[in-house]
């Protein structure tokens, strides 16, 4: 039987998963096994652009945390499985994508985004959508046509007074 020590830190692995799923906008599970060290360090340096991380636990303390917060990944936790938490929700996941198209051994297989599952068609959809930066241009783009168009009514009106 194990001693004390060892379920004590047991416990304590799997109150840091649940406190990281938490605290955590998205998180992604996805396969790591091929990777190089200097691959998933790559991988590493640009999550922490984003204010986000990997982290590989043992997928039975990863279950039992998963169990804890009632939620149901058992179909997803078979070999050896790296998680990225991420506190933000569209960025951590665009980096994580653009990772697995690059490298053919890194698969995403699940994620549970804002507290609940999501199927890598979800996760996809996700990884499609414009940055911030692009939304907020795509805004500008279309606001200023309605400007434009304000600013030309609003001439022809003045030049239809002088007359």
């Amino acid at each position: 039987m194990a001693s004390a020590k060892i379920l004590e830190n047991k416990k304590a692995i799997v109150e840091d998963i649940k406190s990281n799923i938490q605290n955590s906008e998205s998180v992604i599970i996805f396969t790591y096994q091929g990777l190089t060290v200097s691959e998933l360090s790559e991988l590493r340096r640009e999550l922490k652009k984003s204010d986000s991380e990997v982290k590989i636990y043992k997928n039975t303390l990863l279950k039992r945390a998963l169990d804890d917060l009632k939620i149901d990944l058992d179909g997803f936790l078979e070999g050896p499985n790296a998680m990225l938490f991420g506190k933000d929700l569209l960025e951590p996941i665009k980096v994580v994508s653009k990772f697995a198209k690059e490298h053919e051994k890194a698969n995403i297989t699940v994620g549970i985004i804002s507290g609940a599952k999501a199927d890598l068609d979800v996760i996809k959809e996700y990884a499609s959508i414009p940055s911030r930066e692009g939304l907020l241009t795509m805004l500008a783009g279309g606001m200023i046509q309605y400007v434009r168009d304000l600013a030309v009514g609003l001439n022809m009106y003045a030049e239809q007074l002088e007359k």
